[in-house]
């Protein structure tokens, strides 16, 4: 295995398909909590 300095290890690229799917899945929670706020909001419903 070979150590690499500071100024390689910034250079490596990779991972960014982890990101995309976390910000894919926040836009996701993102939409769904607002659609049922606004649906609490508007069509509030008792607890049974």
């Amino acid at each position: 295995m070979k150590k690499i300095d500071e100024k390689e290890m910034m250079s490596v690229s990779g991972g960014a398909w982890f990101w995309t799917i976390g910000k894919i899945a926040a836009i996701i929670f993102g939409t769904t909590f607002v659609s049922g706020l606004i649906d609490g909001f508007v069509r509030p419903l008792r607890c049974n």
